[in-house]
């Protein structure tokens, strides 16, 4: 018998949604499954799951082939179609020990948009020991047009603060020195609780009822909706670290109506001048959708001058995917091979920005959460190669020596 193997698709939560499921499936003695976690956030990613699945079936003929994740919520009687899947189960199902343990129904797929309750206390520690994951909130009420991942989360529930706080507490005194506050929309934390709060509120609640926690990070943050507060906590306090990744997908504001997101394009660059004022050395990553429906190449060369203009270090990059349900499926499509040409002109800004912001960091003395066989992370995310003798788990000072393409090289310092 073997014990549970887990495959994700996707983003930070499917990730952290997965150690939790072999945690809960391993403690319920699940033995002999395969667990496939899916996303829906493009059509390739569910097309890459439904390949992966035929092949563990040829792979491991035995096996049990359970499916959960986005896709699986979304169009469960697809998965449940294909002869090589023994059971599907939704996103509120798959963090359910009795489901993932019990035969039950081969599909259990609740419907997510009527789920009310607060979202689980997911927290899971993971990447050498080192770095740690808590689920703040889940779901999201928005409805941007090229998005279906609402109807695959739900709505926004928040976890309250004292018990994020508690997560916090035990998983700094376990030995964890970074701590990433996840979610799938972090900047609606707190919106549905009683009385309503922000972001920025858990942010400084967190810092100040665990002091002896050396990093803070945050995941994705939403340029409409980043509070006063958040901003005081990055100019206050250096413990939240100095990286804020935002949910840009443009920067020309027709498609960025189209799009239905809240913010504009000088909304994006009054938030990387306000984040810079309060921290001068903060760094900016963005995720950017390249090919939107009808976005014309005027449109685009905006958002490509914008990675330059606003000082963008880290990108996500991705072609503009079409999910049936959506109202961007139905506007006028731009042509495959161009939406792919675009992302690699968009890829190749971002490299190039990326190349510039590590040479600038050679000669400075910074410190390094050291996560494993001599590699670590700065404060600004950028990747660092140690020497030997760095102690994984550790928050240690170091020079930074040299610069490649995609990461720096350091030395201990005494």
């Amino acid at each position: 018998m073997t014990t549970p193997r887990i495959i994700t698709f996707g983003c930070r939560l499917n990730t952290l949604e997965s150690e939790v499921m072999r945690r809960e499936a391993e403690a319920g003695g699940v033995t002999d499954t395969i667990i496939v976690n899916t996303c829906a956030v493009t059509s390739e990613a569910v097309r890459q799951a439904r390949q992966t699945i035929r092949r563990l079936r040829r792979d491991h003929p035995r096996d049990r082939i359970v499916v959960t994740g986005c896709a699986a919520q979304l169009d469960p009687a697809a998965f449940a179609a294909m002869p090589e899947v023994d059971r599907v189960l939704g996103n509120a199902e798959k963090l359910d020990r009795s489901q993932l343990t019990g035969a039950g129904d081969r599909v259990a797929v609740a419907d997510i948009m009527s789920v009310r309750e607060t979202a689980h206390h997911l927290v899971d520690g993971f990447e050498g020991r080192s770095r740690a994951f808590v689920q703040v909130q889940q779901g999201c009420d928005h409805r941007c047009t090229f998005c279906i991942i609402p109807f695959a989360r739900g709505p926004n529930r928040s976890i309250a603060a004292t018990q994020v706080i508690a997560q916090v507490r035990a998983l700094s005194a376990a030995g964890y020195r970074e701590i990433v506050l996840t979610g799938v929309d972090i900047c609606s934390w707190g919106a549905d609780l009683a009385p309503a709060a922000r972001l920025g509120d858990l942010v400084q609640a967190v810092l100040a009822a665990v002091p002896d926690l050396p990093r803070l990070r945050l995941s994705t943050l939403d340029p409409a909706a980043i509070d006063d507060g958040l901003y005081r906590a990055l100019a206050e306090n250096s413990r939240l670290m100095p990286h804020l990744h935002l949910s840009l997908q443009a920067v020309s504001d027709l498609v960025l109506k189209r799009m239905k997101r809240r913010h504009d394009r000088a909304t994006a660059f009054a938030v990387a001048e306000r984040a810079r004022r309060a921290r001068p050395d903060v760094v900016l990553g963005a995720d950017l959708i390249a090919g939107f429906p009808t976005e014309s190449e005027q449109q685009f060369l905006e958002t490509l001058a914008a990675v330059d203009d606003l000082g963008l270090t880290w990108l996500h990059v991705f072609p503009y995917s079409p999910r049936r349900g959506t109202p961007a499926a139905r506007m006028p499509q731009i042509p495959a091979g161009e939406r792919k040409a675009r992302a690699a002109r968009l890829r190749d800004a971002g490299d190039r920005a990326r190349a510039r912001f590590l040479v600038s960091r050679v000669g400075a003395e910074t410190e390094i959460l050291v996560e494993g066989e001599a590699v670590g992370r700065c404060p600004h995310y950028a990747p660092v190669r140690l020497g030997p003798g760095a102690p994984a788990g550790m928050v240690v000072p170091a020079r930074i020596t040299g610069a490649a393409s995609d990461h720096l090289m350091g030395e201990l310092v005494p």
